[in-house]
């Protein structure tokens, strides 16, 4: 299901939550929606899944507007769409399974075609075994698969994921993605990530749309994103993924000190010793504060923070070096 925005626009008294935003999100992906606290996430994807009526603009599915359906075709529309939460949203009263069903109960589907389905979507999500477990018995990356298992139980065209890895530790967070990931291709789902964390982001979508008070700043593919990043925000989200945990991997910074310069490769340019051949080419001394090498959709992107010593000449020199091999720098004064 292809998903098409066009201006919306929502206000809530003198708060602008989302200010004409246009976007378009291809069917059979997964896209990325990236904002801070306050960033009008959360009421896009309220617009974008038909919960709220926007104040202005509307939603398109595959060509077809949706924002202004009478309640019948509304309530049909609905159908099509899952949602899955930060909280999980389940009922502690049902067993694991029952939670599953419910949607399917409400839509007057047959007992065993129900039973089927959720035999079905508990051992698609790796919870076969905990079909009859209470809901207190699961743990926070359970809770959310069988969340998962619900929101697919209606055989959706289009899944909205709100910051649904946010209440997970690192490594359930990679499960629930990696889940996600293999649902959507198995289903042919058009996924919206909804987050906060550009690591989502990273391991997850195949494009991003960065929102900032209520604007879109920069989107495009992620690769794309993060080898050339464009706005202020998108930079301070790269900027966090940096590290003093070696235990992450990824990128690791060992000084909080310096780091003028941000230099950002890409593929073959991971590998390659450009810094070397920059120092015997011209009379300067990289200083490195951080770095490592990230895997974006498949493709290497690595990342160096550091500072340049020698002439003003000689940096110019050296800056303007790098860029004619492809190299990304981004340079912070404050520094």
């Amino acid at each position: 299901m292809r998903i098409s925005l066009k201006n919306l626009t929502k206000n809530y008294g003198e708060l602008h939550a989302v200010c004409d935003v246009s976007l378009e999100i291809p069917d059979n992906r997964i896209f990325g929606i990236i904002g801070k606290s306050g960033a009008g996430k959360s009421t896009l994807v309220r617009m974008m899944s038909l919960l709220e009526v926007p104040d202005s603009g509307s939603v398109w599915f595959d060509g077809n507007r949706v924002d202004d359906l009478d309640r019948g075709s509304l309530i049909m529309q609905r159908r099509q769409i899952g949602m899955i939460f930060q909280n999980f949203n389940l009922f502690s009263s049902r067993t694991a399974g029952r939670n599953v069903a419910y949607p399917l109960e409400i839509g007057g589907c047959p007992k065993e075609e129900i039973r089927e389905r959720v035999v079905e979507l508990m051992e698609i999500v790796g919870l076969g075994d905990r079909m009859d477990a209470p809901i207190s018995t699961l743990s926070g990356g359970q809770k959310q698969r069988v969340a998962i298992a619900r929101a697919l139980a209606v055989k959706p065209t289009i899944l909205f994921c709100d910051e649904a890895t946010s209440a997970l530790d690192p490594q359930t967070t990679h499960a629930i993605l990696d889940l996600i990931k293999d649902i959507q291709k198995k289903m042919n789902l058009t996924v919206v990530m909804i987050t906060h964390q550009m690591e989502v982001v990273r391991d997850c979508c195949d494009y991003v749309a960065v929102l900032d008070e209520g604007h879109v700043v920069e989107q495009g593919a992620v690769a794309d994103i993060f080898a050339h990043p464009q706005s202020t925000v998108t930079r301070d989200f790269l900027a966090h993924l940096m590290t003093v945990d070696t235990a992450r991997g990824d990128l690791i910074r060992w000084s909080e000190d310096g780091g003028r310069y941000t230099l950002r490769f890409r593929g073959d340019m991971t590998d390659s010793p450009v810094l070397s051949r920059v120092c015997r080419l011209f009379p300067v001394e990289f200083n490195i504060r951080a770095g490592g090498v990230q895997i974006v959709n498949g493709e290497e992107m690595g990342a160096l923070v550091c500072d340049i010593s020698g002439a003003d000449e000689d940096r110019a020199k050296a800056l303007e070096y790098l860029r004619e091999q492809g190299i990304v720098i981004e340079e912070d004064r404050r520094a």
